[in-house]
């Protein structure tokens, strides 16, 4: 990765892994890809938690093909899947260390239907930049260059099938004693073990 470079180009992303606010944390200018076709089995409708069992993944259903373009996404509402996130969530992080000084702020998403997948992406994204207390504001892309200049393209490269871009160091976590420490899970994991800490661990880590 060239660290000359200070932007970088993101995929749009439900709550994110780690490694994704690594970037959003350590770039002072970030461009969330809105122009792209929509891409299966990544974290642009899913994310992974730690639960009881170890990994669990939650993915928002869309409706979409890999022709349609990302901005285009819709979330399909009828298998209740807000309900059924937030359930997971709770019963994996309510004894975690900050999930009560959060969880009211997050709860509402569960609640508040969105049609487009961006635009629920978009707003706990902001959420979560203003709990982590990051100063970054990205902007959208007004159009899809399958090559960028002058800038880092992580488009495809933060991907559950992809390895880690940063050297995450341990922090405790609810389950670690039962399945060892699981890294670059979604930020939710981090911020609700992490707390106010999550932004300086953010911008420790390293490549």
């Amino acid at each position: 990765m060239n660290l000359t470079h200070t932007s970088c180009f993101l995929s749009t992303a439900y709550m994110a892994p780690v490694s994704y606010y690594c970037c959003l944390a350590k770039f002072k200018e970030i461009c969330i890809e809105n122009h792209e076709t929509y891409s299966r089995q990544s974290y642009r409708n899913r994310c992974s938690i730690y639960a009881a069992n170890g990994i669990l993944n939650l993915s928002i259903p869309v409706n979409a093909t890999n022709n349609t373009v990302i901005k285009e996404v819709t979330i399909e509402h009828s298998e209740n899947w807000q309900r059924q996130h937030w359930r997971s969530i709770s019963s994996a992080y309510k004894s975690s260390p900050y999930f009560i000084y959060y969880d009211y702020e997050l709860q509402p998403f569960y609640e508040k239907p969105f049609k487009y997948l961006i635009d629920f992406n978009e707003e706990i994204q902001n959420k979560f930049l203003t709990l982590l207390n990051l100063s970054v504001h990205p902007f959208s892309s007004l159009t899809y260059d399958k090559f960028v200049e002058n800038s880092v393209d992580l488009r495809e490269l933060i991907h559950p099938k992809k390895s880690n871009l940063f050297s995450l160091p341990q922090y405790n976590q609810v389950f670690i004693e039962k399945h060892g420490f699981i890294p670059n899970l979604s930020i939710l994991d981090l911020l609700f073990n992490q707390g106010p800490e999550s932004k300086e661990y953010l911008l420790s880590s390293f490549i």
